[in-house]
């Protein structure tokens, strides 16, 4: 088998991973992969920022957000002022959230990050200089990325890649 070859099958065999943990959690617990991926980081701490949430997740602030806002309007997660400081809003497990994790199958997302973050540091950094040169290189969506199998808001716009942007905004 050529290494070409062998890394378009382990990036199949991981989306065929990501895909089936998020059909799972769907079938079993009515949400997405994605979302339970949240309420596992939210559960592991009694309260957390957003933006703490975000760097647990390895994800971009507002795409977390995204699925934060699902996960309130299903009753599942609650946003706070934190009674230390007013301004700040933190995010806690509600009852029914954290009954849900007591019966949540594994999170895909947690134990692939795992085996990342055992890696030694400069084949980590390696690695991930290469995939993001090919996934650039391959014309991928700019910006933040949403989480895994969770649908984008409707305000973000779609399409936008580096070969169909605007010359000026590739500049900035």
């Amino acid at each position: 088998m050529s290494d070409s070859q062998r890394i378009l099958d382990s990036i199949r065999r991981l989306v065929r991973l990501l895909r089936v943990s998020d059909r799972q959690a769907q079938a079993d617990l009515g949400i997405s992969g994605a979302q339970l991926f949240v309420l596992t980081e939210l559960g592991k701490t009694p309260a957390l920022s957003l933006g703490d949430l975000a760097a647990r997740t390895r994800t971009d602030q507002s795409s977390v957000s995204v699925v934060v806002t699902r996960l309130v309007e299903a009753g599942l997660i609650t946003r706070d002022r934190d009674a230390r400081d007013a301004r700040r809003l933190v995010l806690h497990l509600t009852k029914a959230g954290r009954a849900l994790l007591q019966r949540a199958p594994p999170v895909a997302q947690e134990r692939l990050l795992a085996e990342v973050d055992r890696m030694p540091a400069e084949e980590r950094r390696r690695f991930a200089d290469t995939f993001e040169e090919i996934i650039n290189s391959v014309g991928a969506e700019d910006g933040p990325a949403p989480m895994m199998f969770e649908e984008e808001s409707s305000d973000r716009p779609r399409g936008v890649t580096r070969e169909t942007r605007p010359k000026n905004a590739a500049a900035k």
